[in-house]
């Protein structure tokens, strides 16, 4: 698991559109980490796969990306990702719940409510200064300090004008995510009391109800409408043990790396599967630096299911990082036998090989991890030092102009993308990525000097 720093708006094929280039001056202020962990993210798209499908969005181009937030929130700002707080997660009491949330933020892609959005935020850019309408995306976006003083007043019509999504957008969205429930055959109970979670909130002040109530603006009717829609269709989901297991997987897991280890090894006893029982034990016992324990953990997690690549990916990370560079790397590739093509386990993989000095072999399977997810910083990071190491300052520095624009580092993206663009051949393609990010961040130098 790893906790990277990346700006929750960028995106290298974004960061071309006009409107993100202007948002870029104050977005590192913004900046989150995300939480990227295949074992995770695998089990969110086996829960999120019958809603996706039902929603008719492409399920292999939608991600569910978790944000390193301990609050209660889920959004959407493009088509290609929803992002969940690891805190609604933890939160959450069913599988049906968390299915819940990806129905209504899938339900905001499907309805074209993101194509409204923009038009309100180039409004916005007409209406407003860069200060608040950046303060109105964070608000949007999961709250902050920005989100409490917009939702107090600030600025007035023009900011409530932008904030989240309409009380009529969210009842759309409300209404396609029950019926993809329906048709998903999932418990549309999970929406239900997802609202009785909220019902209340209204009578909060602004600074004491959780972001999504600020950003989801939710009232009693909703509730109403949810409860009307499960007495009209009734509840013909059957139970299903692939739902339970995964979300109990996913949970376990944040849990293991987020709490504390005297934690999770009180509670491990509780779970009632065991090779998620013995996954948290070796995670706990990882944070602990006990790496005999760890591996006996992960070892016996194995011997209960021989073919899953995401425990192998675990016992990668806890040899690498004990310096068991050799081991780690046998784990890493028995993973990537099991999971040829998923970035994170081919970036965990180059790195272990990195590390043992197999320079080009790490080269490659980075590159393979970066074709396939160009939202890893971490991978960024690491193919930057492949590429020095080959002697290749050219690539070294498009990747890390990559790296820096991931995370809002615009200035610093520009430096390094002007260098990669003097190194590299004229037209090829390292050249052209890093002319990308060179252009934006020579645009975004243009607007500070006009602000001026």
């Amino acid at each position: 698991m790893a906790f990277e720093r990346v700006s929750r708006l960028a995106s290298i094929p974004a960061l071309m559109v006009a409107v993100v280039v202007w948002l870029a001056a104050a977005v590192q202020s913004h900046a989150q980490s995300l939480i990227r962990d295949p074992d995770i993210e695998h089990g969110l798209r086996e829960l999120a796969f019958p809603v996706l499908r039902a929603a008719g969005l492409n399920t292999n181009r939608v991600q569910i990306l978790v944000v390193n937030d301990n609050t209660f929130n889920a959004f959407v700002i493009d088509y290609n990702a929803i992002y969940v707080n690891y805190g609604l997660i933890l939160t959450v009491e069913s599988p049906e719940m968390l299915q819940a949330v990806i129905a209504h933020e899938a339900a905001h892609i499907s309805n074209g409510h993101l194509a409204r959005r923009a038009e309100n935020l180039k409004a916005a850019q007409r209406n407003a200064s860069l200060g608040t309408a950046l303060a109105l995306l964070a608000a949007a976006a999961g709250g902050g300090e920005a989100a409490i003083g917009i939702a107090a007043g600030t600025q007035g019509a023009a900011i409530r004008g932008f904030l989240g999504h309409t009380r009529a957008e969210e009842a759309s969205a409300d209404r396609s995510a029950a019926s993809y429930l329906r048709w998903a055959e999932i418990s549309p109970s999970g929406m239900v009391e997802l609202h009785r979670k909220f019902a209340g909130q209204e009578l909060l002040s602004v600074a004491n109800q959780d972001p999504y109530m600020r950003s989801h603006p939710t009232s009693r009717d909703r509730l109403r409408a949810a409860e009307a829609f499960l007495d009209e269709f009734g509840d013909r989901a059957v139970p299903n043990p692939n739902s339970d297991y995964w979300f109990a997987r996913v949970k376990g897991k944040l849990s293991a790396f987020l709490r504390s280890p005297s934690w999770t090894l009180r509670r491990a006893g509780e779970e009632p599967y065991r090779d998620i029982r013995l996954m948290r034990e070796a995670s706990a016992y990882h944070q602990n630096r006990d790496l005999s324990r760890a591996r006996a953990a992960i070892d016996a997690a194995l011997a209960e299911r021989p073919d899953d690549p995401f425990y192998y990916d675990l016992k990668g990370q806890i040899l690498l990082e004990n310096r068991k560079v050799s081991e780690a790397v046998n784990a890493y590739a028995n993973a990537v036998k099991m999971a040829p093509n998923n970035a994170l386990i081919l970036a965990g993989y180059g790195r272990a090989l990195l590390a043992q000095g197999e320079t080009k072999q790490a080269l490659n399977a980075l590159e393979q991890a970066r074709a396939r997810d160009f939202r890893n910083a971490r991978l960024m990071q690491d193919l930057g030092v492949a590429y020095a190491q080959v002697g290749n300052n050219g690539m070294a520095s498009t990747v890390t102009a990559e790296r820096y624009a991931l995370q809002g580092r615009m200035e610093d993206a520009g430096i390094h993308a002007k260098r990669a663009v003097a190194q590299l051949p004229e037209g090829s393609p390292g050249w052209q990525r890093a002319q990308d990010v060179l252009i934006a961040s020579e645009r975004l130098k243009k607007d500070k000097r006009k602000r001026k």
